[in-house]
């Protein structure tokens, strides 16, 4: 027995509770800029970053994907920021979520992110790594800097938990 989740594709409405969508589609504005070489999807997600001090950071992450089935072993959480992910390559890639607060499994939720969408978790919310599908995949990260603690971990060792992809 365990608990098997079937991933949803990737949306704007089925992951606000947890973050932002980062694609052209969620732009709040489009601006032509460049002398009208360049469009500029403005404003795809609310950064928070500045906490107790804290400062931007940008990074490239290179995710190794797992054996599959995909077991859900670790969530983890930013208390004090956001975290955004890019993924850099052509590939799909699987997010875990759960709402903030304590932790509880009866609320992970799964979905399929598509090659061209990011995310934005919202301070607290928890997490599971970058899961990358059939291939190592980079993705541009953009989280806080800081001397401060910013990320919790729960392990769920006793817990049976495979992502059906």
């Amino acid at each position: 027995m365990g608990i098997v989740l079937k991933p949803a594709p990737l949306t704007a409405a089925a992951f606000a509770p947890f973050g932002d969508v980062i694609e052209t589609a969620a732009a709040r504005e489009l601006r032509d800029i460049n002398y009208g070489y360049t469009q500029r999807f403005h404003d795809l997600a609310r950064l928070d970053l500045a906490a107790a001090g804290g400062v931007p950071l940008v990074s490239i992450f290179r995710s190794t994907p797992l054996a599959r089935p995909v077991r859900v072993k670790v969530m983890e959480r930013h208390p004090l920021s956001s975290q955004a992910f890019f993924p850099l390559d052509a590939r799909p890639y699987l997010v875990v979520v759960a709402d903030r607060g304590e932790f509880n499994v009866a609320h992970l939720r799964a979905f399929v992110a598509a090659p061209r969408q990011g995310v934005n978790y919202h301070a607290g919310v928890w997490h599971h790594f970058s899961l990358a599908l059939d291939a190592p995949s980079d993705f541009l990260v953009i989280d806080r800097g800081g001397s401060e603690k910013n990320c919790d971990e729960v392990f769920l060792d006793g817990e049976n938990i495979t992502i059906d992809y």
